[in-house]
């Protein structure tokens, strides 16, 4: 699907609050709305944040649309023209101790979703919950597990639980896109990795999933350039079968691999 799904407007009123319901914004809390688009969400998402005493932000990179969002806005809310993958950081970074924690919702186009959860998987403070709606293929992927595992499953997983909520049909928007929808909530885990091994596991996943058919003692070799009776000595420090498929490996199997090969 080219188009954003932001550029579809949300028609299903019974979806959108749901949304809003997952979203339960409290007293003190900071809701950032990525992708708000005409507004479908943003007003419900505004109201319930009203009457609960949270602040409510919102992310636009349409500057036209953007400026439609601006007659709504209060002390409590505030409309942000850019590209969520620059704001978001720098909004986080700067974000107000008056807030006692923030949520993401938001709509987001198929094309920078890998992109958008490496960003939240990153952030120092990350939020209490994001709810996000993408494609339902996408979703899909991110919530595999064993022997479906991949690439965007794994580094997901590795700072967040993610959960399918519910899903959406072309019907359910004007225009009605060409995919099916659906609305995934990702729930931080408390993992307190270093820089280090963090960047280790992102690189070694990238190695175990750039070519998923092979094993996973071949794509070790060969992404690590390094012999085979290292890896296989890996492999079984790590109790891992090496004539196996990445797919057929859990997050805390890479977790416990990545450790390994780091002591190695």
């Amino acid at each position: 699907m080219k188009k954003s799904l932001g550029q579809h407007l949300l028609l299903n009123k019974t979806a959108i609050q749901k949304i809003v319901q997952a979203a339960n914004p409290q007293k003190g809390e900071l809701i950032i709305e990525i992708g708000p688009g005409a507004g479908a969400l943003t007003l419900p998402l505004f109201k319930k944040c009203a009457a609960g005493g949270a602040q409510l932000i919102a992310i636009e990179k349409d500057a036209q649309l953007a400026n439609g969002l601006w007659r709504i806005a209060n002390s409590n809310f505030k409309v942000v023209t850019g590209d969520a993958l620059k704001e978001l950081p720098k909004l986080i970074a700067g974000h107000t101790p008056s807030a006692t924690s923030y949520k993401l919702v938001g709509n987001i186009p198929y094309y920078i979703t890998g992109k958008l959860l490496r960003i939240i998987g990153e952030l120092p403070d990350k939020p209490a919950l994001a709810i996000l709606m993408i494609q339902k293929e996408v979703a899909e992927r991110i919530i595999a597990q064993p022997p479906k595992m991949n690439l965007l499953a794994a580094a997901t997983q590795y700072w967040a639980d993610p959960k399918i909520l519910f899903t959406l049909n072309p019907k359910d928007f004007n225009p009605p896109p060409k995919v099916n929808s659906a609305v995934i909530t990702l729930t931080p885990n408390d993992k307190t990795n270093d820089i280090k091994t963090t960047k280790s596991y992102y690189h070694l996943i990238r190695i175990l999933f750039k070519q998923p058919r092979k094993t996973i003692l071949n794509n070790l070799k060969i992404g690590f350039l390094l012999k085979k009776e290292v890896i296989e000595a890996v492999l079984a420090k790590a109790k891992i079968n090496p004539d196996s498929r990445p797919q057929n490996l859990s997050v805390k199997e890479i977790e416990l691999l990545n450790y390994t090969l780091g002591r190695f």
